[in-house]
């Protein structure tokens, strides 16, 4: 279906102005019987209900809701990721003995061995996605891809992120083995921030991401891969507020992230190969802590020919730091639409919620932490509204004081 151009909608909204009837319900249905031309001279005409619903939301939020919105999730994959393929294709791939069968004979082998679920990916996504990343294509054509080394010309231009999978560390009566998420800037090779975790997922990058931006500033972009943390709608929100560009590397290709990648080859040679204390991953955190800042980023890199923290020190003037205050911690919330009710109340988490201000029968978004769940706040139409407050039911039943009996 052709999609309306904001110019016949509000070509449609104009005429309800004037068309005859006693009352808007009239006019619309006036308006409904005419017929408009839209900018390539082709008569259109629509019915009553879309007249009306383009009305009510023109009268509820101004002309920003006749310009048509691509979808939330556009371009994104919502059930299944590239790596999760990749995964499964080069599981089946021994069955084949060598040769590259068709893409709907290895959907069917990947089916049959509960490497994947139809519900997840059809066959039309499976062929998508291996058309579009190139999961097919042969490994040495990966390999012998044609790079050229690059550096930024300043620190914060970007950074470069990624998890590497740590020692076994003592966590309660069983050992579990520690990912490191760790930021390296791309100019000046300093290590913004690493920290090891027991788990591997959205909460502990955001709080690994939130150490580093208050520690060395805020970069211009950031790299990353195509896992399923670094393609989260948390980080790309986070990244959003903070007027920073998220980047993905192609699939198949972790040697496009190199510094970081370099990175971890350090610390497995130089860190993880002494004798540590494991007994809880936060031992193992200060003296990781300690090795970052005494021995890596303050000993001279054989490419810089200086020392990474002094040549990060040289754009200091230019970093753009994020002072530690509450409303800074409202960037690396998770934020909902919530439609405000007609007693200026909402839903979340199944508690009810006042809005700070009257926002009744309008749609507000709703910024809360994902992990304390601590505080609300409301913001409509990017605007800071304040912190909701849970409904007091009694309190609301008080007359005010003063009021007559």
């Amino acid at each position: 279906m052709k999609r309306v151009s904001p110019y016949l909608k509000m070509q449609v909204l104009g005429a309800i102005e004037f068309a005859p009837g006693n009352c808007v319900v009239q006019r619309i249905r006036r308006v409904a019987t005419m017929l408009f031309t839209d900018e390539s001279n082709v008569p259109r005409q629509f019915t009553w209900r879309t007249i009306q619903t383009w009305y009510s939301r023109y009268r509820k939020d101004g002309i920003t809701t006749m310009t048509p919105k691509p979808r939330s999730d556009r371009g994104r994959l919502r059930k299944v990721e590239p790596e999760a393929l990749l995964s499964a294709i080069e599981q089946v791939r021994p069955r084949f003995h060598g040769r590259l069968p068709k893409v709907s004979v290895i959907y069917r082998a990947c089916i049959e061995q509960g490497l994947l679920q139809r519900e997840c990916v059809a066959p039309n996504t499976f062929r998508r996605i291996i058309k579009e990343f190139e999961l097919l294509r042969p490994e040495p054509l990966v390999e012998s891809k044609r790079r050229l080394a690059f550096a930024k010309a300043h620190a914060n231009e970007m950074w470069q992120a990624d998890t590497m999978a740590g020692p076994y560390v003592q966590n309660g009566a069983v050992k579990t083995q520690a990912r490191l998420i760790a930021f390296i800037d791309d100019a000046s090779r300093v290590c913004c921030h690493g920290e090891f975790f027991l788990s591997e997922n959205t909460d502990t990058l955001i709080q690994a991401l939130q150490r580093a931006l208050y520690k060395r500033g805020v970069p211009e972009a950031m790299y990353v891969d195509n896992g399923s943390i670094y393609t989260s709608k948390e980080i790309s929100q986070i990244c959003q507020r903070l007027g920073c560009l998220l980047c993905h590397t192609p699939v198949r290709d972790g040697a496009a992230k190199g510094k970081v990648e370099r990175f971890f080859r350090t610390v497995r040679d130089s860190f993880l190969s002494r004798n540590l204390d494991l007994s809880s991953v936060a031992a193992l955190n200060r003296a990781f802590a300690t090795w970052v800042e005494d021995e890596y980023n303050g000993r001279e890199h054989s490419v810089l020919q200086m020392r990474p923290i002094d040549r990060f020190g040289l754009d200091l003037s230019r970093i753009r730091f994020l002072p530690p205050n509450q409303s800074n911690d409202e960037l690396f919330f998770i934020e909902q639409d919530r439609n405000i009710l007609a007693d200026n109340t909402f839903s979340l988490r199944n508690i009810r919620y006042e809005a700070p201000r009257d926002l009744r029968a309008r749609k507000a978004q709703v910024r809360y932490s994902r992990t304390r769940f601590d505080r609300v706040v409301v913001y409509f139409k990017g605007e800071r509204m304040g912190e909701a407050r849970p409904v007091d039911f009694v309190a609301n039943d008080r007359k005010p004081a003063g009021a007559a009996l």
